[in-house]
């Protein structure tokens, strides 16, 4: 039987386990258990950053979501954000992931937010319709990145050149 809840600092090491198996799947980002744990445990410590919701069976964890919270000037209200969401391997096709994303939603309704905003690998169709199902649809907006320490090195290096 499935359970769904909310994370505590002791469900982290096996977070970390499943964000292993996400951030092997995406382009974008590669798996780094130290800042996984950093950044785990700050939204676990603080509900005003949001929430991480678990999905058990025989209370090992084999699924989980992320919703964080912001503030939209565009809607004048709350928003929330899903950053992660990852279903084990062997737990996928069971509704595992239909649970999580039901109690997110659910959550963001009881925290006022007016609308959840996530990103989805391009290639990753199998999501895409997953999140389809639930309503969710594609956006004309188009996501950039900037990496801060990334730039930061690059232009800590020009000075550098120039200054030669």
């Amino acid at each position: 039987m499935i359970t769904i809840s909310i994370a505590t600092e002791d469900d982290i090491p096996e977070l970390v386990k499943l964000l292993s198996i996400l951030f092997r799947q995406e382009k974008e980002f590669t798996d780094n258990p130290e800042l996984e744990r950093k950044g785990l445990s700050a939204i676990i410590a603080d509900p005003k950053i949001g929430m991480i919701i678990v999905a058990k069976e025989e209370k090992k964890i084999v699924g989980m979501i992320n919703l964080l919270f912001t503030q939209s000037t565009a809607m004048g209200s709350r928003v929330g954000i899903i950053e992660d969401m990852i279903v084990s391997i062997t737990s996928r096709a069971k509704g595992v992931g239909s649970k999580l994303m039901s109690r997110a939603l659910q959550m963001a309704k009881a925290h006022e937010c007016t609308r959840i905003t996530l990103l989805v690998d391009r290639e990753n169709q199998q999501a895409q319709y997953f999140y389809e199902h639930f309503g969710f649809k594609a956006s004309t907006m188009v996501p950039y990145r900037l990496m801060i320490e990334e730039e930061e090195e690059k232009h800590l290096e020009q000075l550098k050149s120039r200054i030669k």
